[in-house]
């Protein structure tokens, strides 16, 4: 499982970084989404997901018990939104630069496509 995680962490950050290095604007926006999901699902499986285990300590219990840590579970949910609302933001900013500009390359001299 853990070379499940792993890999799909590296296909996500790979595939993001060759998106953000090509000339078109929605290809870019693309990568830094995909860089986005490798990085929350990188965080995620750093916090040790447990299965059926509660999410805090229990009084009278030992503080050996196998608990759930939930902070890297509201960091990602946290992250997932902040990153929506940036794509979205952004996804905007790039159909405008494209109905100003003409074209979506990202290295157009004065809007020649």
């Amino acid at each position: 499982m853990t070379f499940l995680v792993a890999t799909a962490v590296a296909v996500l950050a790979g595939c993001g970084a060759w998106l953000v290095l090509q000339s078109r604007s929605f290809a870019v926006v693309l990568g830094t989404m995909l860089l986005g999901y490798a990085a929350n699902l990188l965080l995620l499986s750093m916090g040790r997901l447990r299965v059926a285990a509660p999410p805090v300590l229990i009084v009278g219990e030992p503080a050996t018990t196998a608990y759930a840590d939930p902070v890297p579970q509201a960091l990602v949910l946290t992250a997932i939104v902040i990153g929506f609302g940036m794509s979205a933001f952004v996804l905007v900013l790039a159909v405008r630069a494209r109905a100003e500009l003409g074209t979506d390359h990202l290295d157009a001299a004065d809007g020649a496509g």
